[in-house]
């Protein structure tokens, strides 16, 4: 079964395992993408087919099989399954899951649609529409009340509280949540709700604040709590079928599942959990920029991750991936530590099309992996950006997939021309340069935000480009930003997955605590960080992992006494007393003055909310490189539309590139999942660790 760990004992760490192979896979909206390590040799090998979005269980199924296949190896020897999956996501933005109903304090069943009050457009005569997850009808009041400090005002009427859970039984919803005026501070009556739902339905699926998101901000806490309610029948029914299909197979790998943060769960934990998974798809690539930020000694990364839905963008600063405390899917606010990644529309897939006002416009609707791009030959009738870069020869019809797919040009220049071409009186050519061309800037545009919005100047950054069309417009994107110097990292095409394969398990606890930073709070701080380690520690002995791999780090969201907003700061070491805090305010000091350019030592800082991190550290891959071919590179000549004209330049595999051999653009490079672009005033050599380093001739 999923649960069981390989190996002796129930220990997740050590080579006494009898299995040899790891497999990372990162099912997205288009294509499953696969890593293969084989601990007996230290090999790692990559692979990528079509995603099945009817049941994504299957795709990922397929390929194990073509895996096994292909790299010789036999089902059974799969000891390892990390997994990040779009599952949680998709089904937020499809509006895909059962009904769900929200209990919450009486006089509070409105939070949801208050929200705010903030305006994207501040100077609309109509505000926005509300993403109302739960209807009206569906949300409960009871009558209870627990002040700021956690002291129980108006105890629970039980026999109200019996009422409304028969209420609920009888709305016929699948889940519930409940979240409570406070609740944080005081959880005794959501525990004792979620005990009277469950004895009148011991079936539902209940989430409750204090487990889910135990901070401040009842509006965010709310919507947290109702998503992780939601997605909790759908994820735990995929984890089903999972262990279904690969049950068929006659493997019982342990499967792990990449959380938002960065980390590992275990798929009881996700199912429990399942809002932590929401950004589980690019956080792979986060993870795997982050490793390359320590391989190459290359401090600031900006990670770009073009698939054939999705555009992802991460920061990596001074060696570490960014990360917030609350985040966004799809209007929803979601108050959990992530990785800090923005997401647009724009990949091989974005649908090209011309408005009524004449304007060519590109994304975000993705023609997806059923049908796909026109030039998949599986049915697709829109022009998509995949389709406009076989038309400019930036893509080779024969080579697409390592040959798997063979791509028809024929049918992308009609759908192009037909789409873009004839409604704006343009070639086939030009009209395919302009849909890239729009594709870029929207792309450069999101870049820009990400950088500007924290004060970073693109130029002090290198461009880590990915995904499998990535490497087509990561020039023309470093050239929009100013940026010098650009990675081409193995195995481009899968990048996602193989940062999984470096990442560890990991447990987030936290607790909202307003205390100001004085030693007067020294004595609640320490009761709090106590709870909180022991909370982590807990949770890694629960998951098997021996004490010597744990590693458990302390922070606090800190502010200026009066702020709307905090601020994360690390703190050093475990202990809580008089100089960790005065070393803790300091840094707040130096933070704020990073991050908005000013700082007032002067003034009043205060504790909002202490976090712990813990870490159960995974082995690491020992990978064996070859990366020296036996011949030199052999180029070929090949045409490809650029500004306005037909160009012939060199075209190399990456297979038959060494260290040591500068090369100078123009040149495509191809590899088996992916296609690099360089222009004239770009050189590209070889990195000894077998990443490509572009940088301005």
């Amino acid at each position: 079964m999923i649960g069981a760990w390989p190996g002796t004992g129930n220990t997740m760490a050590g080579n006494n395992w009898s299995h040899r192979i790891r497999m990372a896979v990162d099912i997205g909206g288009t294509f499953t993408d696969f890593q293969v390590f084989n601990e007996s040799n230290g090999t790692l090998h990559e692979l990528k087919t079509p995603t099945t979005p009817a049941d994504p269980a299957v795709g990922l199924v397929t390929g194990l099989n073509l895996a096994a296949d292909r790299y010789g190896f036999d089902l059974s020897e799969v000891a390892l399954l990390l997994h990040g999956t779009t599952i949680a996501t998709n089904a937020v933005l499809e509006r895909n899951f059962p009904d769900c109903a929200l209990i919450t304090t009486d006089g509070f069943e409105d939070v949801l649609e208050i929200g705010r009050h903030m305006r994207k457009d501040v100077y609309g005569l109509y505000a926005e529409d509300r993403v109302l997850l739960v209807p009206r009808t569906l949300r409960f009041g009871l009558r209870e009340r627990v002040d700021s400090s956690g002291r129980v005002l108006v105890p629970i009427d039980r026999e109200q509280a019996k009422c409304l859970a028969t209420e609920v039984e009888n709305s016929g919803v699948k889940a519930v949540a409940i979240c409570l005026l406070n609740a944080f501070m005081n959880p005794v009556h959501e525990t004792a709700i979620r005990e009277l739902l469950l004895e009148a339905a011991p079936d539902l699926d209940v989430s409750v604040s204090t487990d889910i998101s135990p901070e401040i901000r009842e509006y965010e806490r709310t919507s947290t709590t109702v998503l992780n309610a939601l997605l909790m029948p759908v994820v735990r029914g995929y984890v089903e079928r999972l262990e279904a299909r690969l049950g068929e197979t006659g493997t019982e790998p342990r499967v792990l599942l990449i959380q938002s943060n960065g980390g590992m769960s275990t798929p009881g934990v996700a199912a429990q959990q399942p809002a932590r998974l929401l950004l589980s798809g690019p956080c792979g690539g986060a993870i795997a920029a982050e490793h390359l930020s320590q391989v190459l000694s290359f401090e600031n990364i900006v990670a770009v991750d073009m698939g054939g839905t999705s555009f992802d963008i991460s920061l990596v600063h001074q060696g570490r991936a960014a990360m917030v405390t609350e985040g966004e899917i799809d209007g929803c606010p979601v108050r959990l530590p992530m990785v800090d990644i923005r997401t647009i529309g724009a990949g091989g897939g974005s649908i090209a099309r011309v408005d009524d006002s004449g304007r060519l416009r590109v994304g975000p609707e993705s023609a997806g992996a059923d049908p796909g791009p026109a030039c998949y030959g599986h049915g697709g009738t829109l022009a998509t950006v995949s389709d406009a870069n076989l038309t400019l020869g930036r893509l080779l019809p024969a080579a697409f997939l390592g040959g798997a797919l063979a791509l028809d040009r024929d049918a992308a220049q009609r759908v192009i021309a037909r789409s873009v071409g004839d409604p704006l009186r343009l070639s086939v050519e030009d009209a395919a340069e302009g849909m890239v061309g729009i594709a870029n800037a929207n792309m450069a545009n999101a870049m820009r935000l990400s950088l500007f919005e924290k004060g970073f100047d693109p130029a002090d950054f290198a461009l880590v480009a990915f995904g499998g069309a990535g490497g087509l417009h990561a020039v023309a994107l470093a050239e929009e930003l100013g940026m010098n110097r650009i990675v081409f990292p193995r195995a481009a095409g899968t990048l996602s997955a193989y940062g999984m394969l470096w990442t560890d398990i990991l447990h987030q606890a936290v607790q909202s605590r307003i205390l100001e930073a004085l030693p007067q709070s020294l004595g609640t701080l320490q009761g709090i960080a106590q709870s909180l380690l022991s909370e982590g520690r807990a949770a890694l002995d629960a998951d098997g992992i021996e004490q010597d791999l744990w590693d458990l780090t302390l922070s606090a969201d800190m502010r200026y006494v009066g702020q709307g907003y905090e601020l994360t700061v690390p703190w050093d070491g475990l202990s809580v007393d008089e100089d960790v805090l005065n070393v803790a305010v300091a840094d707040f000091h130096a933070a704020h003055r990073a991050r908005f350019l000013h700082a007032d030592p002067s003034e009043p800082v205060e504790i909002v909310t202490l976090r712990v991190a813990a870490r159960g550290r995974l082995e690491r891959p020992d990978l064996v490189q070859d990366l020296v071919p036996a011949s030199d590179a052999k180029s070929l000549r090949h045409k490809i539309y650029a500004n306005g004209a037909w160009h012939e330049v060199d075209m190399l595999r990456r297979s038959d590139l060494r260290p040591g051999s500068p090369l100078k653009g123009p040149l495509l490079i191809t590899e088996e999942f992916t296609t690099i672009l360089l222009l004239s005033n770009w050189r590209v050599e070889m990195h000894p660790t077998g990443n490509l380093i572009a940088e301005r001739a």
